[in-house]
């Protein structure tokens, strides 16, 4: 059954209005969130080596590459439930669009999970892997581990964000990551100066800002009045049809 479309100020019309306005108004948020959530590896890279010495470094750097590669990879799979939310949004079709909303972030919390115990097991043999020294391994796996553990607050952002972004709000994701990112930024160097935790310190300050950021996404989904609202105790399940 279809229904009207009510938009509210964050929503973009990508219907009305010239193609140019509509790319850049869309598009640059996004690339600003994904650069964001890159960064958020090199803010504990930067805070570790500045306050923590070249150990520490070393630990947090060799995991670099696998942190991306995960970063980028659970993006690209949230795109699914951006496409599908896109579609029925646009099509008024308020019972399937929610449907989507409640399947994504109940999928993201579960992957997210799975992830913390792929993340507890598996971290050291990959690591070992990618020829990480002897002398930092196990700063590193440390670093892995307790990164892992905020996996599933990085999917309820993430798959939160795309059915924001599937209807066409591009700025409030941003905006919650920049908001988490200052956190971490924060987190990290009280974490690593004042309580001395070093990889650890900022490995949790990380975590942390993910929790935020989730907690904000998730906010924004329950507190909206349209199609894509977030019902947590009646309608969080899979939905296979």
């Amino acid at each position: 059954m279809s229904s009207t479309i009510k938009r509210n100020k964050y929503e973009i019309d990508m219907c009305n209005g010239t193609i140019m306005d509509k790319l850049i108004s869309f598009s640059l948020p996004l690339m600003l969130s994904g650069i964001l959530q890159l960064m958020f590896n090199a803010v504990d890279i930067i805070v570790i080596g500045r306050f923590s010495g070249s150990q520490s470094l070393a630990a947090v750097g060799s995991t670099t590459a696998l942190i991306n590669m995960f970063t980028n990879l659970f993006i690209g799979i949230s795109l699914g439930a951006n496409v599908l939310s896109a579609r029925f949004y646009a099509a008024g079709k308020d019972k399937e669009m929610s449907e989507t909303v409640h399947t994504a972030i109940t999928l993201a919390l579960i992957s997210g999970i799975i992830m913390v115990f792929v993340g507890l097991i598996f971290a050291k043999p990959v690591l070992e892997l990618m020829d990480t020294p002897d002398d930092v391994i196990n700063l590193s796996t440390l670093y892995m581990r307790i990164y892992f553990m905020g996996m599933p607050f990085f999917m309820l952002y993430n798959y939160g964000a795309s059915i924001l972004r599937a209807v066409g709000d591009t700025k409030r994701p941003l905006f919650y990551l920049i908001v988490a990112g200052i956190a971490n930024a924060g987190l990290n160097m009280c974490l690593v100066i004042i309580f001395h935790l070093g990889v650890a310190g900022v490995a949790i300050g990380t975590v942390i800002s993910q929790l935020i950021s989730s907690i904000l996404v998730l906010r924004c989904l329950y507190r909206s009045e349209t199609s894509y609202q977030l019902s947590f105790l009646q309608k969080l399940r899979l939905q296979k049809e």
